[in-house]
């Protein structure tokens, strides 16, 4: 890829970016609130894990807090776009620290597995899309502009950092505090992150009425075009990558259980945040060199080329029986990571117009969720039922089936030309009156 890259001072860099008018008012507070995330899933692991005994029924509480996100996400992403982001944002805040506190005062009194079923259902659901809803803030502050690139870079970059603080957070409260302290401070944080984050008003991006959508339809009688909003998971490309970003899930599921189950096995359960946090420093400095560089190649052959590197390396984590080797693969597992993130994120700019943007990333963040669900469900069935390590063919198997995925639907990934109408699904390039 050496011959792909042009040097840095051709493009706009960080200290540019960072001085972007009014991205202080958001970044920070942004931070802030994204950063309880990276500790829920941990959280819910290592108490579920406490109080039961079990690696594979801690995984399927965590699995049904990922699913939920995943199915509520794009949802609550829709509802940004149309009515802002502070009107989802505080009632969603709020739903979520009331049932992760349910969450965990049922695990301490070692209710039934459905009745944790049952509050991991509203706790994944109302999972605040911070991310989504920053990238949405960058679009409308850097719109056309090859800033961009640089902030997609940026915002991942961020995204790893969490992942390296929120598991050493998590794994510290829950083994040297109390079980149930993780969970609980992802709760009071992601309740104060969310309502400072949503007091920013000054640079959500405006709410989109219906007659901005996208993509719509000519109908009625009188001859009016009434246009109506359009998921953004109609833009073929969009689904393309929900597959890539599911393969990635599954990447991050895997990692978090079976880095857990490692280091029990070790004696060393302190350790498990420390590996992990290894992989997302991986992820975190591939990302800052990725944003750094005036990339020549297209987008998606990027996206290709670097999912391949993906697959390829995490199809060696299971074979790793020391700590040295796995804390050496992990890191770059995570160095693999941050570019198919980056470059997926960057293609939506060009896929999803404005109007759809935000819930065009939480369908993103969605897939993630749902392929660490799925991940971590299966890790630790895998943990429980085989040999210690096989939790790590979770990933191996999740990104080989997405790479094959990106392969086969590459050409759906190219934009379509803008400007077009739809009516009644048929393109035109000129807008048709009805009769």
């Amino acid at each position: 890829m050496a011959s792909t890259v042009t040097p840095t001072s051709s493009r706009p860099g960080y200290g540019q970016l960072l001085r972007t008018r009014g991205a202080w008012t958001f970044l920070l507070p942004g931070f802030a609130a994204r950063q309880p995330f990276a500790m829920l899933t941990l959280s819910i692991v290592l108490l579920v894990r406490h109080t039961t005994g079990s690696y594979g029924a801690a995984g399927a509480v965590a699995a049904v807090t990922g699913v939920s996100m995943a199915l509520f996400a794009p949802y609550g992403g829709r509802l940004a776009d149309r009515h802002g982001q502070r009107a989802v944002l505080v009632p969603g805040v709020v739903l979520h620290t009331v049932a992760g506190l349910s969450l965990t005062a049922l695990a301490l009194a070692h209710a039934p597995l459905w009745a944790l079923f049952a509050a991991a259902v509203p706790t994944g659901a109302s999972v605040p899309q911070i991310g989504p809803m920053v990238r949405a803030r960058w679009g409308v502050k850097l719109q056309g502009s090859p800033l961009m690139t640089t902030a997609a870079a940026f915002e991942s970059v961020t995204d790893e950092l969490t992942f390296v603080l929120g598991p050493l957070l998590a794994t510290a409260l829950c083994t040297a505090v109390d079980p149930a302290a993780g969970l609980v401070t992802e709760a009071g944080l992601t309740l104060l992150g969310g309502l400072l984050f949503a007091a920013q008003r000054s640079t959500q991006p405006a709410p989109v009425s219906d007659g901005h959508a996208r993509v719509g339809h000519v109908s009625g009688l009188d001859g009016h075009a009434r246009v109506e909003h359009a998921s953004a998971l109609r833009a073929p490309g969009v689904r393309v990558l929900v597959v890539a970003f599911l393969g990635i899930g599954m990447v991050f599921g895997g990692m978090q259980v079976s880095l857990a189950a490692f280091s029990e096995a070790a004696g060393e359960p302190g350790l498990n945040g420390v590996l992990y946090g290894i992989f997302a420093a991986g992820n975190m400095l591939s990302g800052l060199v990725c944003g750094a560089i005036a990339w020549r190649a297209a987008p998606q052959r990027r996206l290709v080329v670097g999912y391949a590197t993906l697959a390829l390396a995490a199809s060696g984590l299971w074979t790793a029986h020391s700590v040295v080797v796995l804390a050496g693969l992990g890191l770059l597992v995570g160095m693999c990571v941050a570019p198919a993130l980056i470059t997926g994120y960057t293609l939506v700019e060009d896929l999803v117009p404005a109007a759809a943007r935000t819930e065009a990333f939480t369908w993103l963040t969605g897939a993630v969720a749902l392929g660490q669900a799925a991940a971590v469900t299966v890790s630790g069935q895998l943990e429980d039922r085989l040999w210690g390590g096989a939790g790590f063919l979770a990933p191996m198997a999740g990104t080989a089936l997405a790479l094959a995925t990106l392969v086969a639907l590459r050409s759906r990934l190219v934009p379509r030309p803008r400007g077009r109408t739809v009516a009644r699904g048929i393109g035109h390039r000129v807008p048709v009156a009805v009769d």
